[in-house]
């Protein structure tokens, strides 16, 4: 079944992109310049022998890894904490509630003045972007633990963190790992952002700056291309690990892979 699956994404993704080459090519007007998918795909190959767009390429994935370990090292161990501690969580949640609703992209400009070293500015708006599936999807899944567990646990002398290291983590351990996966994409997307639109010598987003200088819309794509394989490959090796980690949950919920 997961051969069958792969095989209709990819039979819908050619589909996808013959529609949009007939549509360019036959369906637009010849006012509008648009590169049809073909030439797309082929400027997107000649990129991977590009040198300059894979420094930029490395810079984006560096930010972006930096980015992401940060949050998870801030946004597991807060998430753990507010979910353990009632109280505290009860104090934290209003500051929280009103801080995730900020798009993340709308905080660029003011990292911008507050953090001059380039590098440092670009990590930090992935950080503050992606720690918030993180940390949200931790507090949900301690909250999400069996008390009945936990009970059991202490009626036989167990404390405080002996519970928290042999119910709590491993009972929120999914759901920590679908924050994760879902910030994976959302710091690719503020990586890219952040060099759109602080600019700097290298990136993809510098990439496509300089490439729309130049009124090269099929580099500008063929770019665009690259960061979505990126994600889509990302996305795709963090749910394996899931289903391979977290089998039991998927067997526990009714969603295990078919």
């Amino acid at each position: 079944m997961t051969g069958a699956r792969l095989l209709r994404g990819v039979v819908g993704a050619a589909g996808f992109l013959l529609a949009g080459e007939l549509v360019i090519r036959f369906g637009l007007s010849e006012d509008l310049l648009f590169p049809p998918p073909s030439v797309i795909l082929r400027e997107a190959a000649l990129l991977a022998a590009d040198v300059t767009f894979l420094d930029g390429l490395a810079t984006t994935l560096t930010n972006w890894a930096l980015g992401l370990l940060v949050a998870i090292a801030a946004g597991v161990p807060l998430g753990v904490l507010l979910g353990a501690l009632a109280p505290v969580e009860r104090a934290v949640r209003p500051v929280l509630e009103f801080l995730r609703p900020i798009p993340s992209v709308a905080i660029i400009p003011l990292a911008i003045l507050l953090i001059p070293q380039d590098a440092m500015m670009k990590v930090s708006v992935v950080v503050y972007a992606s720690v918030w599936p993180i940390l949200i999807n931790t507090l949900y899944g301690m909250h999400d633990v069996d008390p009945l567990s936990k009970d059991t646990l202490r009626s036989f002398g167990f404390g405080r963190l002996a519970v928290l290291a042999r119910v709590s983590l491993p009972s929120a351990a999914p759901f920590i790992a679908t924050g994760i996966r879902i910030a994976a994409g959302i710091a690719l997307i503020l990586a890219v952002s952040a060099e759109l639109l602080a600019g700097g010598t290298s990136g993809i987003g510098v990439y496509v700056i300089q490439a729309g200088s130049g009124n090269r819309t099929d580099l500008i794509m063929a770019a665009t291309c690259w960061a979505g394989i990126f994600g889509v490959l990302a996305n795709l090796a963090l749910l394996s690990g899931e289903r391979r980690l977290f089998r039991w949950h998927l067997m526990r919920t009714g969603a295990a892979p078919s």
